[in-house]
């Protein structure tokens, strides 16, 4: 059985609940989501999922990731690094280009990037939010906290976009669609 937790404290600390009994999370300090889940694969599978430009579709529970930019995407090596995603959503006039700037990595237990876009002048720009995925090994698998943060975001945008733009539920539900992609992937 998989351990579902909700994290809602600056330290990380686990306030545990059940697969069958998740708990939502209020936004820490108003800025940000943590939710935490132990899938049963190792934190190299995991990560080289995460690293995988063309595989981050598989990590979303809805379609608003569609998939890679480039045919063939180079996999994340390096902080800066930058990765096209192609995105959908109603609320943003269907479909959009996102390019994401990786600002951690370390393989096997980091990973985190801010979505951005590049302007006509060619000059890439975020809007503040990230995104990160902090993988420890426990037991036969990998604990996943996924963190996302609209912290620095200015609060004219935040209130544009509305800010967060969805509630914790759909980062348990990344958790759940990240498991079962990293899990299908190693059990074949």
């Amino acid at each position: 059985m998989t351990e579902h937790t909700t994290d809602h404290t600056p330290e990380h600390q686990a306030d545990r609940g059940t697969a069958q009994e998740p708990r939502a999370v209020a936004p820490q300090e108003g800025t940000r989501y943590v939710v935490s889940r132990t899938v049963g694969a190792d934190p190299s599978a995991v990560f080289a999922l995460l690293a995988d430009p063309a595989r981050h579709h598989e990590t979303e529970p809805t379609d608003w990731v569609r998939g890679p930019l480039e045919a063939d995407p180079a996999p994340l090596t390096e902080v800066g690094q930058v990765f096209g995603i192609e995105m959908f959503h109603k609320n943003a006039n269907g479909r959009y280009d996102m390019h994401n700037r990786v600002i951690a990595l370390e393989p096997g237990r980091t990973i985190a990037w801010l979505p951005g876009q590049y302007g006509p002048d060619g000059t890439w720009g975020s809007g503040g939010w990230s995104w990160r995925y902090d993988l420890a090994p426990e037991g036969e698998g990998t604990r996943v906290t996924l963190t996302y943060d609209w912290g620095e975001v200015p609060a004219p945008l935040r209130e544009e976009f509305g800010l967060p733009p969805f509630p914790p539920s759909f980062l348990e539900q990344s958790l759940a669609a990240l498991e079962k992609a990293v899990t299908s992937a190693t059990a074949g």
